[in-house]
């Protein structure tokens, strides 16, 4: 079974890029989860998800962000999808996802929905 990768960068004081690889599912998004949470407890609310090097989201994975979008957008933050992999904008299309959360396919555009500059 393929697990997660997950990979974080501080972009300033208030927002991160996270760079997943693998597969988010129902064996692995606990682990999501968990940055998550972290990155709420440093009073990080913009988050960008650059899923390029996703391979496989399911339903549960897809779940960790829809379940923590409120949060970030109550504290002034979003979380923006960043070159999702086709499987995974499969997916998020199946779901209604992309009617909820911003998808961008540059570095530049994301830091945009920021109001952030690289």
């Amino acid at each position: 079974m393929a697990g997660l990768r997950i990979r974080m960068k501080r972009l300033g004081n208030d927002a991160a890029l996270l760079v997943v690889s693998g597969y988010l599912d129902a064996h692995t998004f606990e682990e999501m989860e968990k940055v998550m949470e972290r990155l709420f407890d440093a009073n990080i609310y913009k988050i960008i998800v650059d899923l390029s090097q996703l391979s496989y989201i399911s339903s549960a994975g897809a779940g960790v962000f829809i379940s923590k979008v409120g949060q970030a957008n109550e504290n002034g933050g979003n979380i923006v999808f960043l070159r999702p992999s086709e499987p995974v904008m499969e997916v998020f299309d199946l779901l209604g996802l992309t009617q909820i959360f911003p998808i961008v396919y540059s570095e530049q555009e994301a830091l945009a929905q920021f109001g952030l500059t690289p």
